[in-house]
């Protein structure tokens, strides 16, 4: 079992930039079955990708492959001819609010925006667009989704990761690989890893992904990771405290971080006394999630917040 994404869904990519182009083609190493691609100037034509079939997804090592994805002009074309259910958008900033809209629009279950540097008025529209579609939003600023061994979406080097028993949901980008190596080298291994982004206005939040990995029968554990700025884990906290039946470890990102600057992400922002460290620590711990207290320490957290249970 895995949540969002598994071996049979079909993909396809909007934007096919040199950012868009590379990491379609290390999806395809992976095994994920990408479809097509959607570029309004060059519909009616192919994209072809020549990488590696080695896990990692690096092109260039093991064996060579040849694919080429048909391009169409809009979303809504690419998911008729193809029946996807998913998409990357890796669509330049200014373009990208209007790409996820599209993608909801054409009926996807499930659009992951990689792009970073969307405008958060964008995607406030972008939000409320959302909220009347039953499209799922993962995103935007994010490194995607994985489900080990099965689908791959994003940006997320995919032979740090290994089928198992733990969700992974983070803030941050680079922390989740961290987490994800850590839990492969101890032998946990992990169901699915969601990136949901650091920006201020977002898709799916953490209380959304902790009640997909609630639901899942082979999820045993969860590691959240979360930062400064905002109130998302203190919402999490909440939801812990008086939902979730499974145990949760944790790391909060930003301890260090000096009163009153902006640091990371463009949603780590402490407002009002809002935000801090400490109070999402405090928060947490009062709902029974075990904090790892360094980057270091995520692993570790998560056995001992396995052996509580």
């Amino acid at each position: 079992m895995s949540v969002l994404i598994e071996g049979d869904t079909n993909v396809i990519v909007q934007g096919l930039g040199k950012t868009g182009s590379f990491h379609t083609d290390t999806a395809i190493a992976y095994g994920t079955r990408m479809v097509g691609a959607v570029h309004p100037t060059k519909a009616g034509t192919t994209a072809a990708f020549r990488g590696a079939t080695d896990p990692s997804g690096v092109p260039g090592r093991g064996e060579t492959y040849d694919v080429e994805l048909p391009i169409f002009g809009t979303v809504a074309e690419a998911v008729g001819a193809t029946g996807a259910t998913a998409s990357a958008v890796y669509v330049p900033p200014p373009f990208a609010a209007d790409a996820i809209m599209e993608a909801a629009d054409a009926g996807l279950e499930l659009v992951i925006c990689i792009t970073e540097g969307i405008p958060v008025a964008d995607m406030v529209i972008v939000k409320r667009f959302l909220a009347e579609r039953a499209t799922r939003l993962v995103g935007p600023n994010c490194p995607g989704v994985i489900t080990p061994g099965q689908c791959k979406i994003g940006i997320m080097p995919g032979y740090i990761h290994d089928p198992g028993r733990i969700g992974v949901v983070s803030r941050s980008g680079t922390l989740t690989y961290e987490a994800v190596f850590q839990l492969t080298k101890i032998g946990l291994g992990q169901t699915t890893a969601i990136g949901i982004g650091g920006d201020p206005v977002n898709g799916s939040s953490f209380v959304d992904c902790l009640a997909l990995f609630d639901e899942d029968p082979q999820t045993e554990g969860v590691l959240m990771i979360g930062e400064i700025g905002g109130t998302a884990e203190e919402e999490a906290a909440e939801w812990i405290s008086q939902s979730m039946t499974k145990p949760v470890a944790g790391f909060i990102a930003g301890t260090t971080a000096p009163p009153g600057k902006r640091m990371g992400h463009a949603g780590a922002i402490i407002s009002g006394g809002l935000g801090t460290a400490d109070a999402k620590i405090a928060a947490l711990e009062g709902a029974g999630v075990v904090i790892a207290p360094t980057p270091t320490d995520m692993g570790t957290a998560m056995v001992e917040a396995m052996g509580q249970s």
